[in-house]
């Protein structure tokens, strides 16, 4: 079998995401969809600018409830707004990505930590 036929076979069989969006890479950094890549590139001529400062990306937090970690709740996006001086947590969702269980962690996200996570559609 050529390297052809071997790449051709791959990409017959490869299994799809699961909302059938497309890994995007950006300044070496890969993102789950075209849509996070694209809002990473805004954030990042924001901060350039000096409207936001302190962008991460993946930014994890633990979802902990009298001493058990329940779960754990990973944002597309955090950081600074410099405007407001509030500290931003952002998901870049589709509406068919609002699940029961994000649902959930948004919530555990106000309960535990007052942080409410900007949906960008």
């Amino acid at each position: 079998m050529t390297a052809a036929q071997a790449r051709a076979l791959f990409q017959q069989t490869a299994k799809p995401t699961k909302y059938r969006s497309r890994r995007t890479t950006l300044d070496g950094q890969t993102f789950d969809s075209k849509a996070e890549a694209s809002r990473f590139a805004s954030l990042s001529v924001m901060q350039r600018a000096g409207r936001i400062s302190g962008l991460q990306t993946q930014r994890r937090f633990a979802l902990v409830v009298n001493g058990h970690i329940i779960a754990t709740y990973v944002a597309d996006f955090s950081y600074f707004d410099e405007a407001t001086k509030a500290d931003v947590v952002e998901d870049v969702k589709s509406g068919a990505t609002l699940t029961p269980v994000f649902r959930l962690k948004e919530k555990l996200m106000m309960a535990l930590y007052g942080i409410e996570i900007q949906r960008i559609l």
